[in-house]
């Protein structure tokens, strides 16, 4: 049978809103792609705020976009850059989990990857993300010499279930049957173990 492409793959640059149209006018990721796939449908699944960059897919099917948004179906990985020295009980909160007004911000995975000088590099990996939820949490942590609040200064999607990002910024391409196989396979895998 004919298999036709389902989800679209694309690195967003800084800069560009995840919306199809936005009120004040401002750039949305649409204008970094094709106007087919406006015209045809493609909608984003999920988000990414108008400062990070990285892993985008769109579909032109709603119930993927459900499948997919649900929480905990979808790893989410990230590589980010923040301003401060992140410490190791940070790093442990981070787990547990804080509270906020956005309900518990809490990661499922973090590592320290190096430190460069007053920044950090971390590798941070979400099981369910609320609205900027990354820049929220290390903002609610204090660096350890300058009792200054975190921030980050540079997010960038690098992988979202099984689908891994391997294009330069503003670039897109349809992802293979394989790799959807995949990706819907371990969606699936993850919404059986949770009901």
């Amino acid at each position: 049978s004919y298999w036709s492409p389902k989800f679209i793959l694309f690195h967003k640059p800084k800069g560009l809103l995840v919306t199809t149209k936005d009120e004040k006018q401002r750039a949305t990721v649409y204008e970094a792609l094709p106007p087919f796939l406006l015209k045809e449908g493609w909608v984003p699944i999920g988000r990414l705020d108008k400062l990070s960059r990285g892993l985008l897919l769109f579909t032109q099917h709603g119930n993927l976009v459900e499948l997919l948004t649900q929480p905990g179906i979808c790893e989410k990985c990230y590589d980010i850059v923040v301003r401060g020295r992140v410490s190791e009980e940070n790093l442990s909160a981070a787990r547990k989990g804080v509270p906020s007004n956005f309900g518990l911000l809490k990661v499922h995975h973090v590592r320290k990857i190096r430190e460069i000088g007053p920044k950090t590099h971390l590798q941070v990996i979400l099981k369910e993300g609320k609205n900027r939820h990354i820049r929220r949490l290390f903002h609610s942590f204090k660096d350890s010499q300058y009792e200054t609040p975190l921030k980050v200064l540079d997010l960038k999607r690098i992988r979202i279930g099984t689908l891994t990002l391997d294009l330069p910024a503003g670039q897109w391409r349809y992802i293979t049957q394989t790799e959807e196989k995949r990706l819907l396979h371990s969606a699936k895998a993850s919404q059986l173990s949770s009901d």
